[in-house]
């Protein structure tokens, strides 16, 4: 049977001094202690990795991490990474309080499956060694250890080692293999030169895949960099898949221009950041509650950095307790969505708590109501489990966006993103437009918009009956901004195929408006303001006017309208119709009258009847041309 690589990292994790470095040796013939101050003093310092051959000779990679307590940046910078761990507990010793810890954090992590060793098993009697898996048992309880083989081994004997073997060779058939569909993602742990190539950087893949030839940002710094060559377990491949232990050599980029907590990803996808929407759990054993803006040590990937804590909902969180909060970070780091985190009390060092990254572009809201909305949305976020369905709330949250922001906030490659958002179309969750860097629109974003651009056309319709639809400059100015506009000509098009619209030239109407016709219209309106002028002071009805011009319901109303807002008539009291230019021959009569005048001289100037002349001048009033002064009415500005 020839060897296979399998897409699977396991790293260890315990105690210091339990073993875990002699354990990997034994399983695969690497000492990982490569440093001379790790072989001086006898601990692990740095994180190791080897390859290690299983029964069914598939070969998985292997992470040796440190286990002294001041080495914990070291230790998450590896589990962060795994798929499995090798959980390891000395038997002369038994849990610890590294060990503790470590299961801790790879809770937190969301590391699902493992193995538990039980070290040094020569240097115990079967007592011994059966009161240390009695702590281990009580130790794993309610953990994703619980039901976790135990083997009992010796790295000297080699005792147990096959055993072991075994079982991670069955653990390998248990785990979900990682995304080999996304956009490349991998945080650096390593970097050296190697002369005649230039910059090694070294990492586990999280995301996707890496071939010769792929362009791919260095983050945070924003370098822009091409693969060289890639290796796996020493071995030039032609791809690197998510999962793997991954060598790669990059063009274009000095070893003093990449430091650890670096990230190498696919270009154009991911960026740099300060703040991060999170759900955080605190430790149900920590004294005291996490308090807002409290300072913390952050470990996520292989960075490293100070953050704060900014409450979304109230002011602290309780031991045990998880919530929707954001961490504003001293320093920017790249991170992808979902991935996990570690947050340590910043003094005395020890882990309180971590979570997952929901949205890794985030800014701080400001009032109650934006931070209402944000924690609303990562809850949202926390329920989109599938690619399709993040994609989906991100869009919703940002009602429109271009695909090349939609990559960057949904860290998809664009070929991705592109099926992503044609599913989405298809079942009516949102609009996209193919066109130039392509415009997307949450369903319920087009929906108002769309909405707002027939209301439009509908007011200019009514306003201008006789025309045959709104110019369409016209209606994108009083629909969109400058900066939109190129949006709002496709929601016009858009509209006009599905035939809520229609465009006629370069006007935009209604599908069924009609317009009428200017000779009508203007016969029409002539007619109704002859009647006006023939009936005088004896004010006409509304209704009369109706059936005078021998027009319908509709006609009646829009050509009404379209001479109050001309300034040729207005509706008194909502029954008599006045034309206004009979008011300039009345007004000049009425400013001759010395010290205002009343409301019978009015009458008696205009030959009319209190009925009629009341309302008049109660309009005057209300238009601010006259104002009463008791019995009188008085001008108070100049016409």
């Amino acid at each position: 049977m020839s060897q296979r690589e399998i897409s699977l990292v396991v790293g260890t994790a315990g105690h210091i001094d339990h073993g875990k470095t002699q354990l990997v040796k034994a399983m695969t013939g690497v000492d990982c202690d490569r440093l001379n101050e790790e072989k001086k003093r006898g601990i692990t310092i740095e994180l190791g990795f080897a390859p290690l051959i299983l029964p069914s000779e598939r070969v998985i990679s292997l992470i040796d991490v440190p286990g002294h307590d001041r080495f914990i940046r070291q230790m998450v910078s590896g589990a962060s990474g795994v798929d499995a761990v090798l959980f390891v507990v000395a038997a002369d010793e038994g849990v610890m309080p590294q060990t503790r810890e470590h299961l801790d954090i790879l809770s937190l992590l969301g590391v699902k499956y493992g193995v538990i060793a039980i070290t040094k098993k020569d240097l115990v009697d079967e007592t011994m060694l059966e009161l240390v898996r009695e702590d281990v048992q009580m130790l794993t309880t309610g953990t994703f250890l619980e039901n976790a083989p135990v083997c009992a081994v010796s790295s000297v004997t080699g005792e147990g080692v096959d055993e072991l073997k075994m079982r991670l060779d069955e653990l390998v058939d248990q785990v979900s293999p990682r995304d080999r569909d996304g956009a490349y993602f991998m945080p650096i742990d390593r970097s050296f030169p190697v002369a005649g190539f230039g910059t090694v950087v070294t990492g586990t893949a999280y995301k996707g895949a890496i071939s010769p030839g792929d362009e791919v940002d260095v983050l945070p710094s924003g370098r822009v960099s091409r693969v060289r060559s890639v290796q796996v377990h020493g071995k030039s491949v032609d791809t690197a898949f998510a999962g793997q232990r991954v060598a790669m050599c990059l063009s274009d980029v000095g070893l003093d221009e990449i430091e650890r907590g670096d990230v190498v990803g696919v270009k154009n996808v991911y960026r740099s950041t300060r703040c991060l929407d999170v759900m955080l759990k605190l430790l149900d054993f920590v004294a005291e509650p996490l308090e807002h803006w409290q300072r913390v040590r952050l470990h996520i990937g292989t960075s490293d950095v100070l953050a704060r804590i900014s409450m979304l909902d109230g002011r602290e969180l309780l031991p045990g307790h998880t919530a929707p909060v954001q961490l504003v970070l001293e320093e920017p780091v790249a991170v992808t969505i979902g991935q996990r985190f570690i947050i340590r009390f910043y003094s005395p060092l020890r882990t309180i708590g971590g979570g997952e990254v929901l949205v890794p572009y985030a800014s701080r809201p400001s009032g109650k109501r934006g931070r209402d909305a944000e924690r609303d949305h990562i809850l949202r976020l926390t329920s989109s489990g599938s690619r399709e369905e993040r994609t989906a709330a991100v869009v919703a949250s940002e009602a429109q966006c271009s695909v090349s922001t939609a990559m960057v906030l949904t860290q998809e490659r664009r070929e991705d993103l592109e099926k992503i958002l044609e599913s989405l179309e298809r079942a009516g969750r949102l609009v996209y437009f193919r066109t130039g860097d392509g415009v997307i629109l949450s369903a319920g974003y087009y929906k108002k918009i769309a909405e707002r651009l027939i209301g439009t056309v509908c007011d200019y319709h009514e306003q201008n009956p006789h025309q045959k639809g709104i110019p369409a400059d016209t209606l994108l100015t009083e629909v969109f901004s400058e900066e939109d506009r190129k949006t709002g000509r496709l929601l016009v098009s858009k509209l006009t195929e599905e035939k809520k619209l229609r465009r006629d030239e370069d006007f935009i109407a209604l599908p069924e408006f009609a317009p009428v016709s200017d000779t009508v219209f203007s016969a029409s309106r002539d007619k109704l303001l002859s009647v006006c002028r023939a009936a005088g002071w004896e004010l006409p009805l509304l209704d009369d006017l109706a059936n005078a011009c021998d027009l319908s319901a509709a006609e009646f109303r829009k050509l009404v309208d379209h001479l109050k807002r001309n300034g040729d008539i207005t509706i008194l009291d909502g029954t008599f119709v006045l034309a206004l230019e009979l008011l300039t021959p009345l007004l000049k009569q009425l400013r001759e009258l010395e010290g205002g005048f009343t409301l019978a001289q009015a009458r008696d100037i205009t030959g009319s009847s209190r009925k009629y002349i009341l309302p008049v001048l109660e309009y005057l009033d209300g238009r601010g041309v006259t104002r009463r002064a008791g019995e009188k009415r008085i001008f108070i500005q100049k016409s």
